[in-house]
Parts: C-alpha cells; sequence; structure tokens
C-alpha cells in the first residue's frame, strides 16, 4: 500500500474511536459560555498553539449569527509578548497561568490542546483554571497523559502519531464551529 493511502487510512480509523457524546458536551459548555456572555480561553504549545489560534480565529469570527451573542474568545498562544516575558522572568510554566490568573473569572472556558497531554505549562495552566472555577476541556492524544484527569471534559485521539493527532483536532475544532453556527442558522 503506497504511505500516503496508509496514513490517511489509519486516521480514518481513528474517527470511528471518538467520543462523539463528549464533543456534544463541549459544545452544549461553549453554546453556554456564548450565551453567558464568558470568556473561552485557548492554549497549547507547538503544532497545538496553532490550533488554539485557528480554533480561536474560528470561534470568534467564524460562529457569528445575526441576532445570536458572539463568542468572546482569547488564544493564549498568540501573545508573544506576555509568553515570552513569563518564560524569562518566571518560567516556561506558567505562560499560560499566569494570564489565566489576570483574565479569567469563575465560569468562563479554558481549553487546553496537547497531544502527549503532559506539557507542563498546560497541565498548570488547567489547575490554574480550576481553582479559579473555570470550566476546563482537554483535547489529547497517545493515552491522554495527565491531562485526562485534569479535566472535566476530555476528548483523546487514540493515537501515538502527532500529525495524526493535530490534524484531528484540528478537523474536531472545524466541526464544533460548525455545529455551533448550524443550532442557530436562521430558517
Amino acid at each position: 500500500m503506497h504511505p500516503l493511502r496508509a496514513y490517511f487510512e489509519s486516521e480514518a480509523r481513528l474517527w470511528t474511536q471518538l467520543p462523539f457524546d463528549r464533543v456534544d458536551a463541549i459544545i452544549a459548555q461553549l453554546e453556554r459560555a456564548r450565551a453567558e456572555g464568558r470568556r473561552i480561553f485557548v492554549f497549547g504549545n507547538g503544532g497545538s498553539a496553532t490550533t488554539a489560534a485557528h480554533f480561536a480565529c474560528d470561534l470568534g469570527k467564524g460562529t457569528i449569527q445575526p441576532n445570536r451573542p458572539r463568542v468572546r474568545v482569547i488564544s493564549l498562544a498568540d501573545n508573544i509578548a506576555t509568553l515570552t516575558a513569563y518564560a524569562n522572568d518566571v518560567g516556561f510554566d506558567v505562560v499560560f497561568a499566569e494570564p489565566l490568573r489576570s483574565l479569567a473569572e469563575r465560569g468562563d472556558v479554558a481549553i487546553a490542546f496537547s497531544a502527549s497531554g503532559n506539557s507542563p505549562n498546560v497541565l498548570r495552566a488547567v489547575e490554574t483554571a480550576t481553582t479559579i472555577g473555570l470550566v476546563t476541556i482537554g483535547f489529547t492524544g497517545f493515552a491522554g497523559g495527565k491531562l485526562k484527569d485534569l479535566v472535566e471534559f476530555h476528548v483523546n485521539v487514540p493515537s501515538d502519531s502527532y500529525g495524526q493527532i493535530e490534524d484531528v483536532h484540528l478537523a474536531l475544532t472545524h466541526a464544533i464551529c460548525e455545529m455551533l453556527k448550524l443550532q442557530h442558522a436562521p430558517h
């Protein structure tokens, strides 16, 4: 079999293993946040940082509907000045936790992307979010790492391929945004 075909066939099998009931629960939390004017904070490292940034764009712009509140979303990976200041002056493990302390309020939502589920700065941010009283959501790969036990809502892509995990995470964020548009599309 051609290696590209094998890659995509393997990735296609991952879709049959996803907990779509958990994705539905995440969509419900995002709907609640939108209706209540809560903020949604997204974050991750490396490829997961770009997934978070892309998701923030799609949530903020791509879900706008007439006569519906807008989604209030912030990607904590996008402010390079704040991120590098905390990394340099305090430590890389607080680059997401400290902005959450400044910006988040009880009832807001924190969404973590981590293929391994073990990124120290992501774990610290989720711990901080929990302390503040945020709803916590995690998207992971591999076996879920430590993150799976720290979040209220967890979606795991059961793969050890970073590329496939990140592919599925990004496609899931697109699907979530589509569901947020469809649920309140004008009739």
